[in-house]
């Protein structure tokens, strides 16, 4: 099939969007993107040596490969500080791809809405293609929407918990109702949980500790790209309804003597 996902004008193949922290080192961390396929790859601006990013020690690791890189504005806790952070990483040259978070407690990592939204209107009014990480709030999300966002990025759960999808409803609800891509990010812990957020309908997933953390991280990347692809052709094909009753899948015919 002809299934690819469409952001921005760009066609990926791959609907996994690989985060590159947490890694045990450099080796790992390849292996594991070659594996997962991912073409999308996201890192902290703050992490990164701007002034030489072609020598910093986070993307020499990535080889000759050609990868959409997703800066990402982690650390930021007001959407002036977000701004800053994504201009920084324009001018050095990384990507005018930028995915806002805005958060102001450290505990959760929650997205803080009305920064994002704010950070969000501002970059793509600015020309940046904007990827805004939020909330499981339909609302907020087509908000972001509204917005100009490229496409939205709610979460399963908060960052790093391996909590997987806590509310189904409202990742299939914002699935239905937005017209640009659905990435659910954060949260996820398997790949039972990226399955059922493509089941439910959304474009792609975008995982780090979930990969980096695994007991071998280059297995669990693989497990990741085929569950997104059985994940994807689940929902294409159609589940069936969910019924309280028995069916059964065969019947029988009785003969009359």
């Amino acid at each position: 099939m002809n299934d690819v996902l469409a952001i921005d004008g760009k066609q990926f193949h791959s609907r996994l969007f690989l985060g590159t922290g947490r890694y045990p080192n450099p080796f790992v961390q390849n292996q594991a993107i070659e594996a997962s396929g991912a073409e999308v790859l996201t890192f902290a601006i703050r992490r990164v040596n701007l002034s030489s990013p072609d020598e910093d020690a986070i993307l020499q690791h990535l080889g000759d490969k050609t990868f959409q890189y997703l800066p990402n504005t982690s650390g930021a806790k007001t959407a002036e500080e977000a701004i800053r952070i994504a201009n920084l990483a324009r001018a050095s040259g990384l990507s005018n791809w930028i995915k806002v978070e805005v958060s102001r407690d450290d505990k959760t990592l929650l997205p803080d809405p009305i920064e994002t939204v704010k950070a969000t209107e501002i970059l793509a009014e600015d020309g940046f293609v904007v990827l805004p990480y939020t909330s499981d709030d339909p609302a907020l999300c087509y908000r972001l929407q509204e917005a100009g966002a490229a496409a939205v990025m709610p979460g399963g759960s908060p960052i790093g918990t391996g909590l997987g999808i806590l509310n189904p409803y409202n990742i299939e609800l914002i699935s239905e109702q937005l017209t640009v891509p659905v990435i659910v990010d954060a949260g996820l812990g398997s790949a039972a949980d990226v399955t059922k957020a493509m089941e439910l309908g959304a474009d792609g997933v975008l995982l780090n500790t979930a990969i980096a953390k695994a007991r071998n991280p280059v297995k669990m990347a693989e497990a990741v790209k085929h569950a997104i692809q059985a994940g994807r052709l689940s929902y294409l094909s159609g589940r069936i309804p969910k019924k309280k009753y028995a069916t059964a899948s065969s019947t029988i015919d009785f003969i009359s003597k």
